[in-house]
């Protein structure tokens, strides 16, 4: 039996029980509900602060990170007062003053294989607030294995995806993307940007999706993938398919138990500030100075785009954008030490790999990226 809302409740949504598809009972439904959300970020905020606005009863938040000053141009739950605070703790502090009828728990972790049962028992939506594969394809396998629907987006610079996968009725994501891409071919936004209202687009579809679940009502994007457009406002429905192959939702399903989604993906589920090649090949910002005070004839190679010198770069350095590397080869020197950087070392690592694997032997990366070199070395270097 649902819980009643008291009189405060009632005078509190009552634009919603004026709406013959909602009403009393619908908002009784809002009340009884439980919803999971796996990140508070920029899909995490409005996806959270629309669902506490509805009244959705208990909402647990799943993070492991602090709030950044870059977060905030679209991590709309977070706030200036709240830099170095706990993701988590600042959102649920947003969101019980936003309603405090509800409940929020919170788990200060990375939300992997090992935990997530546990963390997700009890709750009747899966939804879907990160910005990587591991945990994307985690959520999906959990929700298929524990029967329950998993509401999904991703966003990259203008653009953003949504959909309902929901194995019981339809397909699962795992029906539309059977691998992973390979680790690097798809940027995360800390390295290719999002436009900061993206989100807030995205998110609200989700929160609109998991409402209506619990309602019953209109027709969720089950078997639907919505692409979105900010550039030219445009929204496509794409019709999905259920792979009667799917390794868990198939007819002889291969995956009946979680696995190691970072070793899947070949990515870490969570976010990386700086890139690490292992054993001598990261150089500290020192060291670099060192030796070019020293008179060693290092090549400097930027691998990040271009729009990204217009905020910092380092006299000398030759600009090859990672995803031009493998054809401008000639320009990398093969008869000296080669130093790669980006912003925090994660494109370097990666651009050092492909070199390495082309037969280069002196490439390192910038530990940490300019972003290093402006905190130990040239404090005038603006970071982003």
């Amino acid at each position: 039996m649902a819980p009643e809302l008291t009189q405060e409740e009632i005078l509190r949504y009552s634009r919603h029980l004026l709406i013959p598809e909602v009403g009393l009972e619908g908002q009784e439904k809002l009340k009884a509900a439980s919803v999971l959300i796996v990140g508070t970020g920029g899909l995490g905020s409005p996806i959270a602060l629309y669902l506490a606005a509805a009244g959705v009863g208990r909402i647990g938040l799943v993070d492991y990170d602090v709030v950044d000053s870059s977060n905030l141009q679209r991590q709309i739950i977070h706030g200036s007062e709240r830099v170095g605070q706990l993701k988590v703790d600042s959102a649920r502090q947003r969101l019980l003053d936003l309603n405090p009828f509800i409940q929020i728990d919170t788990y200060n972790e990375v939300f992997s294989s090992q935990n997530a049962w546990q963390i997700a028992e009890g709750y009747d939506i899966l939804v879907d607030g990160s910005d990587n594969f591991p945990t994307r394809y985690l959520l999906n396998d959990l929700a298929v294995l524990s029967g329950r629907p998993y509401v999904y987006g991703s966003i990259f610079r203008f653009e953003g995806q949504v959909s309902v996968f929901d194995a019981r009725k339809g397909a699962c994501y795992r029906c539309l993307f059977p691998e992973p891409p390979p680790p690097g071919e798809v940027p995360s936004c800390a390295e290719g940007g999002v436009f900061g209202v993206l989100p807030g687009t995205v998110g609200t579809m989700q929160a609109a999706e998991v409402i209506k679940l619990i309602l019953g009502i209109g027709e969720p994007l089950i078997d639907k993938l919505l692409l979105f457009d900010a550039l030219d406002v445009s929204l496509q429905s794409v019709r999905l398919r259920k792979n009667p192959k799917c390794r868990i939702c198939g007819e002889q399903p291969e995956i009946t138990q979680l696995i190691d989604y970072e070793a899947f993906c070949g990515v870490p589920a969570r976010d990386v500030h700086a890139g690490l090649a292992g054993g001598d090949l990261d150089l500290e910002p020192v060291e670099i100075l060192r030796r070019l005070q020293q008179g060693q004839a290092l090549q400097l190679v930027d691998v990040r785009d271009p729009v990204e010198q217009q905020v910092s770069t380092l006299p000398g350095a030759v600009l090859i954008p990672l995803p031009e590397l493998m054809q401008r080869l000639d320009e990398v020197d093969r008869d000296r030490p080669v130093v790669l950087f980006c912003r925090t070392g994660v494109r370097s690592v990666r651009a050092l790999r492909l070199l390495a694997a082309q037969g280069y032997s002196q490439v390192y990366s910038l530990k940490g990226g300019i972003n290093a070199w402006a905190d130990q070395v040239d404090p005038t270097i603006r970071k982003y």
